[in-house]
């Protein structure tokens, strides 16, 4: 009676790698960092949540005080407000629209923070990047890797919250407090929006790359990122004597007869309202001839700096990377 054995499958025994992606490379980024990924989807789908509420009914009371009393109903209505993040400031349209843009200027600080420690240094620190080096990864392709999968759900995700947040302003910019805040949010949300954060990443990993120690790389990763975002927003060197330029503003109110007239000034007096036969009122900011002009600059610079990022990054891998030796021939004597 013959006993079974036992065999290591061979290739020619048609067992087939199930491992997506080149070498498995991206599922092993997938599953090394789901947690990070989890963090991300969950910062895509409350700004996202957020905005879509902001959208619809979450801009009711504010519309209802502006259908009333004009943009001194939608400024009484917003100083009375609180936002999500600093829950003492009140929750009006006003203060909660401002949120997500928070929440996406501190993502791109915390992609760079997550490149530069747990995505590359961290690997680097522990060993764990060589070990993948010597199982046919070559350190190009690990990089690469690296850097690609963490792009694709940047761009996807912080793109999306971009079109929410233009949609948004588009249909009730007219109901937020005039200031600083929307002339600052109308020329921040765009495609350099994107180009920061992919930014941040690229930082990150040469940073990680430089220091090779994941603490350092992470404290100087972040600092980094938040001077390149507050260069961006207060001293970026096309913006002249403000840190936005003034947005044209058209506004008027309604008379029961259908007629645009100018707004009489009634403030929350119900009386002077119908002395003046107001019915209703409109307000919106005007396209700004700045912003793409803008937009398309920072998102130039924004994407050169990447760039150099990204080949300064390889060009540093491939002088820490460890050299092959070449094999020695022995000579025979005859």
């Amino acid at each position: 009676m013959s006993t079974p054995t036992l065999n290591r499958p061979t290739p020619e025994s048609g067992v087939r790698r199930t491992t997506p992606g080149p070498d498995g490379l991206v599922w092993t980024v997938l599953r090394l960092h789901r947690t990070a990924l989890w963090v991300w989807a969950a910062y895509v789908a409350i700004s996202a949540g957020l905005l879509l509420w902001l959208w619809g009914p979450g801009a009711s009371a504010a519309q209802k005080a502006f259908d009333t009393f004009g943009y001194a109903g939608a400024q009484e209505n917003g100083w009375a407000g609180r936002s999500v993040l600093v829950p003492s400031l009140g929750h009006s349209f006003d203060t909660l629209f401002y949120d997500p843009l928070t929440l996406t200027r501190i993502a791109a600080v915390a992609v760079a923070v997550f490149a530069a420690g747990p995505l590359i240094a961290r690997e680097l620190e522990s060993g764990t990047a060589r070990l993948a080096w010597t199982q046919s990864k070559s350190p190009a392709r690990w990089l690469a890797t690296k850097l690609a999968v963490p792009a694709l759900l940047i761009t996807v995700g912080t793109g999306l919250v971009v079109i929410l947040y233009r949609l948004v302003w588009d249909a009730h910019n007219h109901l937020l407090i005039a200031g600083i805040g929307p002339r600052d949010l109308a020329f921040s949300i765009g495609p350099a929006t994107v180009a920061n954060a992919l930014f941040g990443l690229a930082l990150g990993v040469l940073a990680a790359l430089l220091l090779r120690r994941t603490l350092p790389a992470m404290a100087v990763a972040g600092i980094g990122q938040y001077l390149a975002g507050a260069l961006r927003g207060n001293s970026w060197p096309f913006q002249g004597a403000y840190q936005q330029p003034e947005l044209p503003v058209h506004s008027k109110a309604l008379t029961s007869g259908g007629t645009e007239v100018t707004d009489p000034g009634c403030y929350l007096d119900r009386a002077c309202l119908a002395q003046h036969h107001i019915t209703g009122f409109t307000r919106h900011y005007l396209p700004s001839p700045d912003y793409w002009p803008r937009q398309l600059t920072e998102t130039g610079i924004l994407l050169g700096l990447t760039a150099l990022a990204v080949a300064a990054a390889f060009l540093v891998l491939r002088h820490h990377q460890p050299r092959r030796q070449r094999p020695t021939t022995k000579r025979t004597t005859a």
